[in-house]
Formats: structure tokens, sequence, C-alpha cells
């Protein structure tokens, strides 16, 4: 049997771009011993680099963009190329906050749902944040380590994650902080017990956060088709329902770059209360579900069209893989 083309391979069965340890180390190096600027210089010749000698690293963000991009604004050569040096910024910033050098500052709250998300952190009410790979969600994730969220007290985060794809990025993060309070939970080993778990993290006031925009490695059927950027494309059934399951309230947010390419790195915060019903049947669940995730990837639309270049999902996004 011939094995699949690479570009229909499941995103989970592909390389990340910073997925070997070796260049992390190097950046690691260069973080603790150098000023920070020359970091995010550095940050530049090497997102060149990987467009140059990576043909995924040209064809993966081109052919997001010409779904994203206003009709006749792409550029084959610096529309991709501009993604690449915006996702080399965007790990650099991801260091700074785990490594405790972000300013709090540099993070901007908006007019939206903060507000009440922040209230209810102050009070002991936990939450569930679906964030995406738009922008760096990361940020508030090291931040909460530093109790730099805008709450008054210490903010326990626990993050669902994919540990077969993220091992050598969870070890840089280690050893930016070791004493970091972040648990991770694999996503592909959710049980009852799990759900037990979590929902009784969320009553004690503490955050859980999971991805809303990548399939289940161990589940890659198990998908809502939903329309995005012209095309239907396939979100992860089970984020959704295990959101439902949490019976907590859940908040969509985005942390995106004021400036794709700007060297100050400062973030615009955004946060969207998702109104749902929880106390629904086993048989409405699947239903509500689909329309929580109708919310979440109507605001992932909107702010991909504002901010295409923060789109860090390096594969065919909407091919279900194989």
């Amino acid at each position: 049997m011939e094995s699949p083309p690479k570009d229909n391979l499941h995103w989970s069965k592909r390389r990340e771009k910073a997925s070997r340890y070796g260049p992390i180390k190097l950046l690691l190096i260069i973080f603790k011993f150098f000023p920070l600027i020359i970091l995010k210089l550095f940050a530049f010749p090497v997102g060149f680099f990987y467009f140059i000698f990576s043909s995924s690293a040209r064809n993966d963000p081109a052919r997001f963009l010409q779904k994203a991009l206003p009709k006749g604004s792409y550029r084959p050569f610096g529309s991709p190329l501009k993604t690449i040096i915006s996702f080399s910024l965007a790990l650099v910033e991801k260091m700074e906050a785990w490594g405790g050098k972000y300013p709090f500052k540099k993070l901007h709250f908006m007019e939206d749902d903060i507000t009440e998300l922040i209230d209810s952190l102050e009070k002991k009410k936990g939450a569930v944040l679906v964030c995406s790979h738009l922008g760096n969600a990361e940020l508030l994730r090291g931040l909460a380590n530093f109790n730099l969220t805008g709450v008054s007290r210490n903010v326990p985060v626990t993050a669902l994650v994919d540990f077969s794809v993220t091992k050598n990025f969870n070890r840089m993060l280690e050893e930016l902080n070791p004493d970091s309070k972040l648990r991770l939970v694999s996503v592909n080993e959710i049980t009852p017990s799990t759900v037990i778990s979590l929902k009784e993290k969320l009553a004690l006031g503490e955050l859980v956060v999971i991805a809303g925009d990548r399939t289940s490695a161990s589940s890659p059927d198990a998908v809502f088709m939903l329309p995005f950027l012209g095309r239907d494309a396939p979100f992860p059934q089970g984020v959704f329902i295990l959101s439902l399951l949490l019976e907590a309230p859940v908040y969509t947010v985005f942390a995106l770059r004021r400036g794709d390419l700007s060297l100050k790195g400062e973030y615009g915060f955004y946060v969207h209360k998702n109104d749902i019903e929880f106390n629904c049947s086993r048989q409405e669940r699947r239903a509500e579900a689909r329309k929580l995730a109708l919310f979440f990837v109507e605001r992932l639309e909107y702010y991909c069209k504002k901010y295409p270049h923060q789109w860090y999902n390096f594969y065919d996004f909407w091919s279900k893989g194989t």
C-alpha cells in the first residue's frame, strides 16, 4: 500500500517545525546568556532559513493564507515568509512568559468578557479556556505561573495536550521553569476518572485549557465538519463534548500580537464566553457540543481574517488526514 501524500497526513503524524530538541536547546542557551533582543533578531534569519530549505514551510502557510487574506493580497514569497518569521517570534515570546521575563503590561485586555472571567476567578470559580494555534495562547499559561494574570490569587492551570508531539516543547518549558505549577493531561487518555479530577480542580477555582482546533490523534474521525474560511474543515468533537461534561463556564480565548513582526511583543488578549446548556440529556449532548464548536469556529475565523500571519497550524487544515 502506498503511503499517503505528506500534505494529507494527520497533523499528529507530521513533524512539528520545532520538534527536534537540538535547535530548541540552542534557543535556551541564547535566552539564558544573551539580551532578549538578540534572540528576537535571531528569529528573522531562522525563519528565512526554514522558508528557503523546507518546502512545507512554504506550502503549508500558503494554503491557509490564500483563503484567509483578502482577494488579491496574497504574495507567493512574502506572505508565507511573514508567517514563518511571526512563528519564530512567537516561540521567543513563549520562552519569555515561561522564563518569567515577559512584562504583564505588554498583555492588553480588551473590553469583552475578560472582566467576568477575572471576577469569577476572584470568587474561586473555575473555567474552561478553549484556545487555538492562532496567536500565542501559551502566553497566558506561562504568565499564570508567575501570578501575572490580573487575578489577586494564584490560579493553577491544567492543560490538555498531546504528549506524542509536544514532548520536546514540554521539556523546554521544564528547563525554563522547573517550579511550574502547570499540570499536563494527555488528551488521548481521557477517562471518567479524568473528568471527575478536572471537575474537582474547576470547583477549586482553577483553569482547564484545551485547544479546539486540532483533531484527536487517537480518534481522527470523531469530528464536526464546520464551515471555515469558505470550506468545511474538521474540528474535534471530543474537546467540546468534554467542555460540556465539565459543567463549568467555557471561554474562547485568543492572544494576538500587535504587529505580526513587531519586536515589542505586545499582545491583545480576547475573551468570549460561550452560552451553552449544561443540563442536557445524553441524546442532546452532541447537538449542544456542535453549537459550542460553532461558537469557537466563528470567532476563530473572525480573528484569522484579522491576523492571518499568526496562524501556526502547519499542515492541510481542511484535510481529515489518514
